[in-house]
């Protein structure tokens, strides 16, 4: 026979029993706890009785039953769903293919759940953002999208240069996740009206990522973008970067000039933050003071030094780079030349016998000269400082284990000269590619070296046409031409190729 009691005001600890599943238990109202004695309680919300005792009546517990007060009941419930949480975000870590599954079960508990949410602290709440943080580590994400709409909100990852949708969420609960995101990055809770970054940190599997934090407001609310920032551990070698050889053997001839620039190329998340590192890596040693100045810094590196722009205190590229040439540098490298002041500071830098390392937003290799001109620097110095171009991209490799071979209509063979019998493939999605036709991404670029013969050709013409017809004859070889390759060899398709510049 069961007996019961009402206890007011006592904080209880979780007990899970063998025979019972909380996720079951938990949708009864109907929660296990101990006393100071061991013994073993149960214990109900007055206001939900019909449910528990309908769920109660199927097993034949001789278990004490203890009614809690509102306050009481609701800090052991949490505690149950944190244990529910820990377990789902414990499954992913040991099977990846349960990742479907566990983003499921997290969101359907926040769902059910959504009377308790009253705040960003809410346990729930601080255990989703948690697990997002490590589903989209686990995923290789570089970027997390947390979006407001009419009638939902939606979580997407960026994953291999394209977002993909994680889960749906009711609006409520995206409103409490983006103030729990703004607590722990240290942004105003209580202004939604206006843009607001920030910076915070997570800890995951013993290893400390950077979070950089862009909020914006938008029709229906806010929207959260995060950008997952990499240690140093993370920075590839050269072979690592995934190049041809005989590309990497051209960057390394290019580091040991002592002098000069070298210019990395392409659109954002092509991987030129990454290259540059690795170049670094490559030059540092301790004999040479190797000194950046990002925005943001994204990769944290032990043996060089760092300084993060801040325009709020005068801390631009500009102004860090001067101050950078009275640390007597050896190596400079400057996260992005933006504007002609940036860009006349680096000339003189390379002309000062210093190596700077950049990057630059244009389509291609060749353009980079023209961009530098267009910000009024003498076509002169152009041609004698920069010494290699880099205009890389990052493409995404089919899926061996699924991919089907594509039927290309006749202007598509045409426009991209794409011989008749090569057989190219599409993307279909299996269970080894997350469902995507796509297994992992590969960089490819063209590197523009200014050899004596190119610069006099700068010096006769600064039209990016007549540069970039001068460097094919001379054996240039465009991005155009290595992702034709790529296609008639199987390794991607001509969607993906066309989203990434086969098209010139």
């Amino acid at each position: 026979m069961l007996k019961t009691k009402t206890i007011h005001n006592t904080t209880f600890k979780p007990y899970e029993i063998e025979e019972v599943d909380i996720d079951i238990a938990l949708k009864h109202y109907v929660l296990f706890t101990k006393d100071t004695n061991g013994k073993v309680l149960i214990a109900l919300n007055p206001q939900k009785i019909n449910e528990s005792f309908s769920y109660l009546s199927k097993f034949d517990f001789s278990y004490e039953i203890i009614f809690l007060d509102e306050e009481s009941y609701e800090k052991l419930y949490n505690q149950f769903l944190e244990i529910k949480t820990d377990k789902a975000i414990e499954s992913f870590q040991e099977d990846d293919k349960s990742a479907n599954e566990d983003e499921i079960s997290l969101t359907e508990f926040l769902r059910n759940s959504s009377d308790i949410l009253s705040s960003e602290e809410s346990a729930p709440i601080i255990k989703f953002v948690n697990a997002l943080f490590y589903h989209a580590i686990k995923k290789n994400a570089s970027d997390i999208h947390i979006e407001s709409h009419e009638f939902k909100g939606e979580v997407r990852f960026r994953i291999d240069g394209v977002l993909s949708k994680h889960v749906e969420l009711d609006n409520k609960i995206v409103n409490l996740i983006i103030r729990r995101i703004k607590v722990i990055s240290n942004l105003d809770i209580s202004e939604n009206r206006i843009p607001q970054d920030g910076r915070t940190q997570i800890k995951i599997s013993k290893k400390t990522l950077d979070i950089r934090v862009s909020t914006l407001p938008t029709f229906y609310g806010e929207r959260v973008v995060m950008r997952i920032l990499m240690q140093s551990d993370d920075i590839p070698s050269l072979e690592m970067l995934g190049f041809d050889e005989a590309t990497t053997e051209k960057f390394r001839e290019l580091l040991k000039f002592s002098h000069g620039i070298i210019l990395v190329t392409g659109p954002t998340g092509s991987g030129k933050s990454t290259t540059l590192h690795s170049f670094l890596q490559e030059l540092a040693s301790p004999d040479k003071n190797i000194i950046t100045v990002e925005d943001p810094v994204e990769y944290k590196a032990d043996n060089i030094n760092q300084i993060q722009v801040n325009p709020q205190v005068g801390l631009t590229f500009a102004s860090g780079l001067r101050s950078i040439l009275r640390q007597d540098p050896d190596i400079i490298m400057i996260g992005e030349i933006r504007d002609s002041e940036t860009a006349k500071i680096a000339i003189q830098s390379a002309l000062t016998g210093h190596l700077v390392l950049s990057t630059l937003h244009t389509n291609n290799a060749t353009s980079a000269i023209t961009r530098l001109i267009d910000m009024k620097v003498e076509t002169f110095l152009v041609s004698s400082t920069v010494i290699g171009v880099l205009a890389q991209r990052l493409v995404r490799i089919l899926c061996d284990n699924c991919k089907e071979e594509d039927a290309l209509a006749e202007e598509h063979l045409i426009e991209f000269q794409i011989p008749k019998d090569a057989k190219v493939y599409k993307p279909v999605g299996c269970e080894k590619c997350r469902h995507t036709g796509f297994i992992k991404r590969k960089a490819i670029g063209e590197l523009f070296e200014l050899n004596d013969q190119m610069k006099h050709i700068i010096k006769e013409s600064n039209d990016d046409v007549t540069i970039r017809e001068k460097a094919k004859s001379l054996g240039f070889q465009t991005l155009q031409e290595q992702l034709k390759l790529m296609l008639i060899n199987g390794e991607t398709s001509l969607e993906e190729a066309i989203r990434i510049g086969l098209k010139e």
